[in-house]
């Protein structure tokens, strides 16, 4: 949402229309996000009303993300492990354009997935904390190494 946001504002208001979107989705809860929400309406909302609306139309899907704790919403709500995932997929994927199946295309999409884990070699900076949440919410579906 904060990208698609900053789409509307231009270079001179984008830092600081930045800070205040972070102050909503980094909020400790759903109501201090939604008070954040309002004062960003007013110090924004004349200026740059469809970022606004944007975010109203869309705020019970970003307001999942506060029925779990701080350490698992760091890990969650970012996307910086899914869009290399997803540039080698794409790459892989467009250097054959065409596929005589599906079952070609999901083939492809697997060994390009398979070869971009040998690279991985650095866990998300909150994973830690994050798997010892997951851990003691759901003890039942995650086992310990």
């Amino acid at each position: 949402m904060v990208r698609y946001s900053m789409k509307f504002v231009p270079w001179t208001d984008k830092k600081a229309v930045a800070a205040d979107l972070k102050v909503i989705y980094g909020a400790d809860t759903l109501e201090i996000a939604e008070a954040n929400l309002e004062s960003f309406n007013a110090t924004w909302g004349d200026k740059y009303p469809h970022v606004v609306t944007s975010w109203r139309n869309n705020w019970e899907g970003l307001t999942v993300f506060f029925g779990y704790p701080k350490d698992i919403r760091k890990v969650i709500y970012t996307t910086n492990a899914i869009e290399p995932l997803n540039s080698v997929i794409r790459t892989a994927v467009n250097k054959r354009k065409v596929f005589p199946s599906d079952q070609a295309a999901f083939k492809v999409v697997y060994l390009a997935t398979q070869q971009a884990s040998k690279k991985w070699s650095m866990p998300s900076q909150h994973w830690t904390s994050a798997l010892n949440r997951f851990m003691i919410m759901f003890d039942d579906r995650i086992r310990a190494c």
